[in-house]
This record gives C-alpha cells, sequence and structure tokens, in this order.
C-alpha cells in the first residue's frame, strides 16, 4: 500500500508542477486553488508512504516521478524540448528509481 501511495503522491506533483506553471505566479485563482489542493496532497501522502519506506528511496521516489512526469507532460502539453539529450537524462532518471526500488 505505501508504494502505491507514493505513485500517487507523484502523480500530483506532477499535477501542482504544472498548476503552477497554469496559475501564472498564482495570479489566477482557479489553477492556483488546484495547486494549492495537489501540492497538499502530494506532501500527506509522501508522509504516509514515509512511515514504511526508508525515507531516502521514498524521497527519491516521488521526485523521479515528478520530474519524468513534469518533463515529459511538458513536451507533450508545452512543446519543451525533447532533444535525445533530454530524453536519455529521462532513461537515466528512471534507471536510478528502479535501482532504489529494487534495493529497497
Amino acid at each position: 500500500m505505501a508504494w502505491f501511495l507514493l505513485f500517487v503522491a507523484g502523480l500530483l506533483e506532477v499535477a501542482w508542477a504544472l498548476g503552477l506553471k497554469a496559475s501564472e505566479g498564482f495570479s489566477r485563482p482557479l489553477p492556483s486553488i488546484f495547486t494549492i489542493v495537489a501540492m497538499v496532497g502530494s506532501f500527506y501522502l509522501l508522509a504516509q508512504a514515509m512511515k514504511v519506506l526508508p525515507v531516502g528511496t521514498a524521497y527519491a521516489i516521488w521526485v523521479g516521478i515528478g520530474a519524468i512526469g513534469t518533463v515529459l507532460l511538458g513536451i507533450l502539453i508545452y512543446g519543451d524540448s525533447a532533444s535525445p539529450l533530454r530524453l536519455l537524462s529521462l532513461v537515466l532518471i528512471l534507471a536510478g528509481l528502479v535501482g532504489l526500488k529494487l534495493a529497497a
């Protein structure tokens, strides 16, 4: 269950990262509220997962899910660069996350 909570927390991290952009510096009310709710939910679920999982592993995987998801959606939604080096970097992050999961 802790791994599931951590995964959802990571997805919420992606949501609030994209929400930050949509909120335009918290100047737009609805995206700002969405962002804050996603932040609170993400941190709460991360804290619940950390009751069981090692802190370093849980935090790294949470950040990794957020980073990979945000980069991929940034490419798809906002037209961010999808250069080979950026994509290779995502693969390396994913490899590190898999290694941390296997070692936990």
